[in-house]
Order: C-alpha cells, then structure tokens, then sequence
C-alpha cells in the first residue's frame, strides 16, 4: 500500500472589485496547468496564517498590500501533482499598482467569466460566486 497524499496548503485570494468584478490571473510558464486562469495566492509556509500567506503571495506575485482577508470556504482538490486544500479568502481593499511579478496576464472578469481556460480547483468557487449573485453557474 502507498502513503496517503499529504496535502499542500493553499492560501486564495479572491479581489473582489467595487463593481463585482473578480481578478484573476495566469498561471507562470514552468508550472503545473501554465497558462490556465486562476485566482492569486500560492503555499502557505511553515508558522504562516492564511492571511500572512496570502498577503505575502500577493504581495510577491502582484505587488499589492491587501486589507484584512478572512477565510470564506475551504475546498480540496486532487490535481496529478499534487492534493491541494484551498483556504479561499474575499478581499475587497487593496493598495498599490498591479505588477505581473512572475509574467502572468491578468483581468478582471464579471460572472459568468470569459477567459479560459480555468482551473479545475476554482470551479466550485465560481459556482457559490455565481449562486451568491443569483446568477447560473
């Protein structure tokens, strides 16, 4: 029998801007699903909160400083290389200018989005989004 996948803790960050709108950017070239659309954040460290993890990983890939972030729903997802539990966070205050520190594209996308593709991991997200707005998944 094999060990049992550990999973990799991921900190989210969903931008919600003042008219709806969410953020959502491009995965690096070099990483898994590269080039799929997905909603910032990244690892969560040995000692980190959610929020410090995401507040750094945002900071890093986008060179923004985000207001508070509590966590909001919490999914899992079995990707081929690797078990990831997502800790999903709304942030709706920011400072700063956006920067693509890892090259990746970035949009802000109403419900239902246009972009794609997606990744896999985000789609339940986007329903209970959708759901929460009265909208069709």
């Amino acid at each position: 029998m094999s060990e049992p996948r550990k999973h990799t803790e991921v900190a989210v960050g969903i931008l919600i801007r003042a008219d709806g709108a969410l953020l959502l950017s491009t995965r690096p070239e070099g990483k898994p699903y590269a080039g799929y659309w997905e909603f910032p954040g990244g690892k969560i460290e040995a000692g980190e909160t959610v929020e410090e993890a995401l507040r750094r990983e945002l900071h890093e890939e986008l060179g923004i400083n985000i207001g508070g972030a509590q966590v909001w729903k919490t999914t899992e997802h079995d990707y081929p290389h690797a078990l990831v539990r997502l800790h999903w966070c709304k942030v709706h205050e920011w400072s700063g200018e956006f920067e693509m520190r890892e090259g990746q594209a970035m949009c802000w996308q109403q419900l239902p989005l246009d972009v794609s593709p997606v990744l896999p991991g985000a789609m339940p997200v986007l329903e209970w989004m959708a759901q929460e707005r009265g909208l069709a998944a």
